[in-house]
């Protein structure tokens, strides 16, 4: 195999709310671990990638700005190997994601989205919605009001009119789940998974407990399956586990910084990025 040269396009701050460290961490050592290997990796900003693009017709990246999906999207066209996929990445924003998850048959919760400028009071009762999850439904989230808890229409029609006022035209509003929440952190055709019980709660005065018992094997196969109908390969999110072990995803991410297990990870996404290059060249 000819010596692979791969543009690695880091993420812009921006989209790296609270983790501009750890998102550039978990890159570097994947790039490292791609140089062990024999690869040239050459690191750009995502904001070199918009302004310049790059030459290599092997892409990794962390990017999430709606100019840089593109471009992403444009070469993947011209033949390029792009991971994680510019059509991944855009299915992982939350309107699309909310679509893709739900129409696959992917544990989701129940589901609407809404104009940020509707009345939603009617939608509501039809809906049978009291304590919800309202969400901007174009990117993750950039700040912490992007993620809100509501336990009625009122306050639910005060955070679109938030949105509106900050330019967010439209929202996915979700079902709030009882139970206790699980992050997980994979990388696609690899056996790496790595998920756990934090402290902290989704609902105010609501204790999680670190010990929660899920059926792990599960949680993974409904991942697996999340990033297939997404078209990613590395990736992570949150799920919630009720009282009777159902397991529900409530977020899925493109590239998170799996921060508690960067260092186990990265072997894995190197693997999986050459396993990735060599069927590319295979059907060269």
């Amino acid at each position: 195999m000819a010596e692979i040269k791969i543009a690695g396009i880091m993420r812009a701050g921006m989209f790296s709310p609270n983790r501009i460290g750890s998102d550039a961490a978990i890159f570097n050592i994947v790039a490292e671990q791609l140089r062990k290997r024999g690869c040239e990796v050459r690191l750009y900003s995502e904001e070199q990638f918009i302004a310049e693009g790059v030459e290599e017709r092997i892409v990794l990246n962390m990017c999430r700005e709606k100019r840089s999906i593109s471009l992403l999207q444009k070469i993947e066209d011209d033949g390029a190997l792009v991971i994680n996929s510019g059509y991944g990445i855009e299915n992982c924003g939350r309107e699309r994601l909310t679509r893709i998850l739900l129409g696959s048959g992917i544990p989701f919760p129940d589901s609407i989205v809404v104009n940020s400028d509707e009345a939603v009071r009617d939608t509501f009762v039809k809906a049978r919605f009291t304590r919800c999850w309202i969400k901007r439904a174009d990117y993750q989230s950039l700040h912490k009001e992007d993620v809100s808890y509501v336990r009625q229409a009122d306050e639910a029609q005060e955070v679109l009119q938030e949105y509106f006022l900050r330019g967010i035209q439209r929202a996915v509003i979700s079902r709030h789940l009882e139970g206790d929440l699980i992050k997980f952190y994979g990388v696609a055709g690899t056996p790496f998974f790595y998920s756990y019980a934090p402290f902290e709660s989704r609902e105010p005065s609501k204790p999680v407990a670190a010990t929660t018992v899920y059926d792990k094997a599960r949680l993974h196969q409904i991942c697996r399956d999340a990033a297939e109908a997404l078209d990613v390969k590395i990736y992570g999110g949150d799920a919630i586990v009720d009282a009777d072990g159902t397991i529900r995803l409530i977020d899925f991410d493109d590239w998170p910084s799996f921060a508690p297990c960067r260092n186990e990870a990265a072997p894995y996404i190197a693997k999986c990025v050459m396993s990735a290059v060599k069927e590319h060249f295979a059907k060269s």
